[in-house]
């Protein structure tokens, strides 16, 4: 008996194929891949393009992409708004447009993110050999300049057959929809290739559900976790991107309401729970909050919940200095579970909290240990406060103040979203984060220019909330482009532009390493050949207006207030663009080190104090053995 097949093109049948893949977790099911951003040239256009084309908006929605990077952003930022259960694809020519994609893949795979890449390629025929924007290489003719999505890609694929298709298709679904193992998937596809008819069996085109597992924990790991936690005497929760993934936020909750342990949050965990949750003690680390680092520092044990522990999170190495302290580390990936020499519970979060919560239900920290954090959070409440507010509402805002006045407009539904500059470490200390999906950070590849597409992608995700993207000028720069699409596509994203007339962030890194912000400026060259002369007349908020967004200018703090109510009431994609005061400090200090060594020989003073300050500082690191 024969098998029923259809003939179609390589790239119509992986259309079809991705139209019919589905996730499911907790009995609810989403589209795998629910949308391809694209950018069309003579590696694509033939191929993918005319089976996007053929397989109509329904099957296939498409969104048209100004910059390659961009796209893959865009699609990023809509799989970590739907905890990973739905990505998008991104295509490309080959050349510039293939390797344009090596940034987003990058920062998708470091931040645990799915999203499928379909650059075309060289013909697997080499009949035109070689073709417009190919790389050869002398040695091997199997070489292609998408052989640089290998090493940040999770999974990998040149298709030189149709046949082909059928496997390597399926690896790259399994690879999207698995917590563990999530990422950026590359199908390289030779434009000849994508072309070519075949008879496909028909079995190819059936639905498919890719099971989203939430593995429970080894009861040998709980027996160890529940008895390391109730020897505790200082236990410390770290939150990381995985509570979020897993949709977690409520089983943290009961398991710090049962037990009395705080939260301290990564970049990723932010948000794990309510700013106001009495537990919760805010960012950790490098850019966290007094009360978090100092609780750290004294902790005997660490219970890591879904994070990678980056050296912003452990202070290069020199936050957790109690010579007791020991580790649990709960994640659903045994690489980052074993991290810091961890007692490890390796299993999905929100299963892992729940059986945590169970086993120790008769268990509650000291009550002295719970009025000394609470103590600890009133002060910085106060902190930020007094970050946040302007004594003088007809003053230039400072960058806290410009959050401050963000802070009072915002619903708990909103979305803020960043991911570089000066911005993460005053948004990781003072930003109270009202619900999981509010506070949308990027920082494990911390890569200027996400911002604007990915509150694209929050939008395509999400359509009724309103998405704030946070940009200084230097991201502002690097990535306007996807203003188009969000214009094009009715899109209404708020962008909140923030002049500082420089790269504000590595400026005061510069500063404090010894550089004397060298390169860090936006200024005209003054005398001595510096970047040291007037600001440049850049009028960036005329540029996005170009772009089509609706502009509001703000001077004041009042007026910022006024332009960004108006904004979020808009339905329109609107810009509000602010200068900021740069002189006057409002942002609190850092309250742990982090490390950038210095030049260990100089000949400018400033360098030499900074080294003196990093040979003090980086005797603090210690290893957990």
């Amino acid at each position: 008996m024969s098998t029923p097949t259809r003939r179609l093109t390589v790239a119509q049948a992986l259309v079809r194929f991705l139209s019919v893949q589905y996730t499911e977790r907790d009995g609810v099911r989403h589209r795998l891949i629910a949308g391809t951003w694209g950018i069309f040239g003579h590696g694509n256009v033939a191929g993918v393009g005319q089976a996007l084309l053929e397989a109509g908006e329904e099957a296939m929605p498409f969104h048209q992409g100004r910059n390659e990077q961009a796209m893959v952003h865009a699609a990023v930022g809509y799989a970590r708004q739907l905890d990973r259960l739905s990505a998008q694809a991104v295509t490309t020519s080959i050349g510039p447009g293939a390797t344009n994609l090596v940034t987003g893949a990058a920062l998708a795979t470091i931040n645990r993110l799915p999203v499928l890449l379909l650059p075309g390629d060289y013909f697997a025929s080499h009949a035109p050999d070689p073709l417009l924007q190919q790389l050869e290489h002398p040695t091997e003719a199997d070489v292609s300049v998408n052989d640089t999505l290998r090493p940040v890609s999770r999974y990998f694929d040149r298709i030189t057959r149709p046949e082909a298709l059928i496997p390597s298709a399926l690896n790259a679904m399994r690879v999207l929809a698995d917590p563990a193992e999530t990422g950026a998937v590359t199908l390289a596809l030779p434009q000849d290739v994508q072309a070519e008819a075949y008879d496909w069996p028909e079995e190819f085109f059936a639905e498919r559900v890719w099971h989203v597992r939430r593995p429970a924990p080894d009861p040998y790991e709980l027996t160890a976790a529940v008895a390391a936690i109730r020897a505790a005497e200082r236990p410390l929760i770290v939150a990381g991107g995985g509570v979020h993934h897993s949709r977690a936020e409520e089983a943290l909750k009961e398991f710090v309401n049962a037990t009395g342990i705080p939260v301290a949050s990564t970049q990723a965990g932010k948000g794990s729970l309510r700013h106001d949750h009495p537990a919760d003690l805010g960012g950790i680390g490098h850019t966290g909050t007094a009360v978090s680092d100092d609780l750290a520092r004294t902790a005997d044990l660490v219970i890591g919940v879904g994070t990678r522990y980056t050296d912003f999170t452990t202070a290069s190495g020199t936050l957790f200095q109690n010579p007791d302290v020991r580790f649990v580390n709960l994640n659903i990936t045994a690489f980052d579970a074993h991290k810091l020499a961890a007692r490890t519970l390796v299993c999905d979060a929100r299963a892992g909290l729940a059986a945590l919560t169970e086993a120790l239900a008769d268990h509650r920290v000291n009550s002295a240990y719970e009025d000394e954090y609470r103590a600890g959070r009133d002060r910085w409440d106060a902190i930020v406060d007094a970050a946040f507010t302007a004594a003088d509402d007809n003053a230039v805002p400072t960058q806290t103040q410009v959050l401050g006045a963000l802070d009072a407009v915002v619903g708990d539904e909103d979305v803020v979203i960043n991911a570089a500059g000066s911005l993460p470490g005053d948004l990781h200390k003072l930003w109270r984060a009202r619900s999981p999906r509010q506070y949308h950070l990027e920082y494990g590849y911390s890569c200027m220019g996400y911002e604007i597409p990915a509150a694209i992608g929050v939008q395509h995700a999400t359509p009724d909330t309103p998405v704030w993207a946070l940009v200084g000028d230097g991201t502002y720069l690097m990535m306007p482009t996807e203003i188009v699409t969000a214009v094009q596509e009715g899109l209404p994203i708020n962008l909140l532009l923030i002049q500082n007339h420089g790269y504000a962030s590595i400026g005061g890194l510069s500063e404090s390493v010894g550089g004397e912000r060298f390169g860090t400026a936006y200024r005209y060259r003054a005398a001595d050949g510096t970047f040291s002369g007037a600001p440049l007349p850049v009028d960036l908020a005329a540029n996005a207006g170009s772009l089509g967004m609706d502009v509001l200018r703000a001077k004041t703090v009042r007026e910022l207030r006024e332009a960004l109510a108006a904004a979020r009431a808009s339905d329109r994609p609107t810009c509000v663009y602010v200068e900021t005061d740069t002189a006057t400090a409002t942002a609190p200090p850092a309250e742990a080190w982090w490390d950038v060594p210095v030049a260990e020989t100089a000949s400018r003073e400033a360098a030499l104090r900074a080294r003196e300050e990093y040979d003090r500082e980086v005797t603090a690191r210690r290893p957990h053995l």
